[in-house]
């Protein structure tokens, strides 16, 4: 008997992934591709839709040729995908419009519809509006673009959009509807109501069919099987929310586990069986009954690492290692009492979003390890800024398990652990997102009677980190200085954002 294997797919907000995974969680070939993002004005941030699908038919394709199987053995696929931002599909099925979760158009409406119905939305869906919110979104898009929302089919996710390419099905799951504000989260449902309070009262009919993220979506169809080479026939699950996908691809599945990703955006989650009402905390999504996660969530992690190597490093391609490099200098660069700070709001913060980023208390025997070492821990600062609200929420962990690609850094996650003064692993899979979504594929295929026995079997630990001692004071002393010095810079990026300088 040939053996079976799982595709999973992540759909990121640029770049999208095929990974195919044996049923132990063994990654076998990986295929990847950036997309195009588009600002066609300020704080809009768009992708093509059928770019997306070109892009995920290509990795799909050659994910297949560097492993090198049959791909009748594939016996199922599902998607992971960024949440929130809106992808529309007209009501012939065309992509309509796909925004992405950085965009901040709708800043404006969702703190208008924070001021209105702030409270009677959170009492539903567990989250107050915010710009890139998929709910808040198309409110927007009601109001700013009437004949774009009146061509309105089907709301989707960024994963939702595969789905839809490879099943024929207009179909999303709970985790990125309940993550997208457009759930009733004591019922898992959609809820007339919750629409109202959005000013969406007559788009309920856009809302596509709902599912658990282990349900069968649909199969692959015969058109899709000869853009992407899978057989036809194949299995397609709903798939997940990335943020879920990466908890239980990096192994955590049960109650009570803490998963933190630095990836693109800061994400710190905690697993429990009742959702916390706390409008305080950013987000509670949902992946089945009696599973929850909290999240506390901004786009200030990794992504700085990524801008900085891009515009400084790669700058003419003269470097051939340049993550390598940055790792290198912060290793050669002790931690020092001087040492300068950093901010890491390049796109922003969710406390607010005219937060810039900056470089401050340099000095010139500082080099470019020190202005590295204080990206890498501005970074960590953000991250235990967030578990500190999840704290006040009730939400408290004493380890965690790191994932993102923060986490293949050999020096950054002694720093978390340093930082958040707790005990950090290191997830074995580097592609956790789609690990996540193959493992939810494996529960619905019954190979696992759940995700807690699916995360035993196919995740694993692959490092581990613990605080070291002579770091408590430093980190201490340096994150007051640094919350000092953002709220000391509170007034001047107001000023900046109202156009004053």
């Amino acid at each position: 008997m040939n053996e079976r294997y799982l595709l999973g797919l992540d759909a990121g907000n640029t770049v999208i992934k095929a990974v195919l995974f044996r049923t132990d969680g063994t990654q076998l070939a990986m295929a990847g591709r950036d997309g195009a993002s588009a600002t066609p004005a300020p704080g809009h941030v768009e992708r093509s839709i059928p770019e997306l699908w070109d892009n995920a038919q290509q990795v799909i394709r050659d994910c297949i040729a560097s492993a090198g199987i049959d791909p009748a053995d594939i016996a199922a696929i599902a998607c992971a995908g960024h949440g929130n931002g809106l992808y529309l599909l007209d009501q012939a099925g065309d992509g309509l419009i796909g925004i992405q979760s950085l965009d901040a158009r709708a800043a404006d409406l969702a703190g208008t519809l924070k001021a209105q119905s702030g409270a009677q939305l959170h009492a539903r869906c567990l989250q107050m509006p915010w710009p890139a919110q998929t709910a808040t979104l198309l409110a927007w898009l009601k109001q700013n673009a009437p004949d774009t929302y009146a061509r309105a089919g089907t709301v989707l996710c960024a994963k939702d959009v595969v789905t839809w390419h490879l099943t024929g099905q207009r179909v999303s799951e709970i985790s990125d509807m309940s993550g997208g504000g457009l759930l009733n989260m004591t019922t898992l449902a959609y809820d007339t109501e919750l629409m109202q309070l959005y000013g969406l009262d007559d788009a309920m009919g856009l809302l596509p069919r709902l599912l658990n993220p282990s349900d069968i979506a649909g199969h692959v169809t015969e058109a899709a099987a000869a853009a992407t080479g899978l057989r036809a026939g194949t299995p397609v699950m709903a798939g997940l929310f990335d943020v879920v996908a990466s908890a239980l691809g990096s192994g955590a599945a049960e109650n009570g586990q803490a998963s933190i990703i630095a990836g693109s955006w800061s994400i710190n989650q905690v697993l429990s069986a009742t959702p916390p009402a706390n409008p305080d905390l950013f987000m509670v999504t949902a992946f089945r009954p009696e599973r929850f996660v909290t999240l506390e969530a901004s786009a200030t992690s990794a992504a700085n690492l990524e801008w900085y190597v891009r515009h400084l490093v790669e700058r003419g391609g003269h470097h051939d290692d340049p993550f390598g490099h940055c790792n290198t200098a912060v290793a050669a660069t002790p931690p020092a009492a001087d040492d300068p700070f950093f901010h890491p709001f390049l796109y922003g913060s969710g406390q607010g979003a005219d937060f810039r980023a900056g470089f401050y208390g340099l000095a010139g025997w500082h080099g470019e390890g020190h202005l590295l070492r204080a990206l890498f821990e501005g970074v960590a600062f953000e991250h235990k800024r967030h578990i500190g609200v999840m704290a006040g929420a009730g939400m408290q962990f004493d380890t965690a398990i790191l994932s993102g690609g923060g986490a293949r850094s050999p020096v950054w996650p002694q720093i978390f652990a340093d930082v958040l003064q707790i005990p950090v692993t290191v997830a074995r899979a580097e592609e956790t997102g789609a690990l996540g979504a193959a493992m939810s594929a494996a529960v619905g295929l019954k190979l696992f009677p759940g995700y807690a026995a699916a995360a035993n079997a196919m995740a694993a630990p692959d490092r581990s980190y613990t605080p070291d001692p002579a770091m408590t004071d430093h980190y201490a002393r340096r994150y007051a200085s640094y919350t000092a010095l953002t709220d000391a810079l509170r007034p001047f990026w107001a000023s900046l954002a109202a156009g004053d300088r």
